[in-house]
Order: structure tokens, then C-alpha cells, then sequence
């Protein structure tokens, strides 16, 4: 079974829009096994009952910003290894900062391509 076929990705960001951008980029790729959460917390939480390998997460969001979902995730044990790209239009020197120091995996801007989420996703899972 390749990598594509087996990975289990999370796509967390509050807008339908761009849950549906990144979803269907992913449906082009042929990836079939994600699932989407529109905010960070209860994303957070449907990691604990449902892990994946993979969350690509919005930055800004109301409550639990990307970011601090990337802090949640890992500071708990169970998620730690959980690979994290962060997706933002504001791809600034301190979030970006920020983001390695938490152990952000990539990041990718936006507007993005298909082809761009496909690299994105190969520097951290390998090739598709």
C-alpha cells in the first residue's frame, strides 16, 4: 500500500471555502482518507479518539488559532509526532518563527495550487 493510499490527514480551518480548496487539492492528489473540523479545539479533541498522520491547519481561526493548535499538539504526548503544515495567507518571519519553534513541519501559503500542496505534503510525508 503506498503512502497515499494508507495516510490519514486532518484539515482544520473555520471557513467552508477554504476547507473545500484544500479538500478538493487533496481529492486531486488522490488522497481519500481525511476529515475536516472547523475550529481548532475541536480539532484538538478528535485527535485524541481519531488520530492521524497529518493535520493541515489554517492559521487564523477564532478561539484556537492555528498555532496554538500546533502548541497542543505538541505538548501532549499522544499527538506529539503528528506531522503539522500550516496554511496562511500572512507567511510573516514571526509566525513563521513561531511555527519552528513549535515544530511546525511546513507551511504553505496562500492562494495555493494543487501542485503546490503536493510538494507540501511530500517534505513531510515523502513521496506520493
Amino acid at each position: 500500500m503506498s503512502i497515499k493510499e494508507s495516510l490519514r490527514i486532518l484539515v482544520v480551518d473555520d471557513m467552508a471555502i477554504s476547507r473545500s480548496l484544500i479538500t478538493q487539492a487533496l481529492d486531486e492528489i488522490g488522497i481519500r482518507h481525511y476529515r475536516t473540523e472547523n475550529d481548532g479545539a475541536r480539532a484538538f479533541q478528535s485527535l485524541a479518539t481519531q488520530p492521524v498522520h497529518l493535520v493541515i491547519s489554517d492559521l487564523n481561526m477564532p478561539g484556537m488559532d492555528g498555532l496554538q493548535l500546533l502548541e497542543a499538539i505538541r505538548t501532549h504526548k499522544e499527538t506529539a509526532r503528528t506531522g503539522f503544515i500550516l496554511v496562511t495567507g500572512r507567511a510573516d518571519a514571526k509566525t513563521l518563527g513561531r511555527g519552528q519553534r513549535l515544530a511546525m513541519n511546513n507551511y504553505l501559503q496562500k492562494p495555493f495550487d494543487t501542485p503546490k500542496m503536493k510538494k507540501c505534503i511530500e517534505t513531510v510525508v515523502g513521496r506520493l
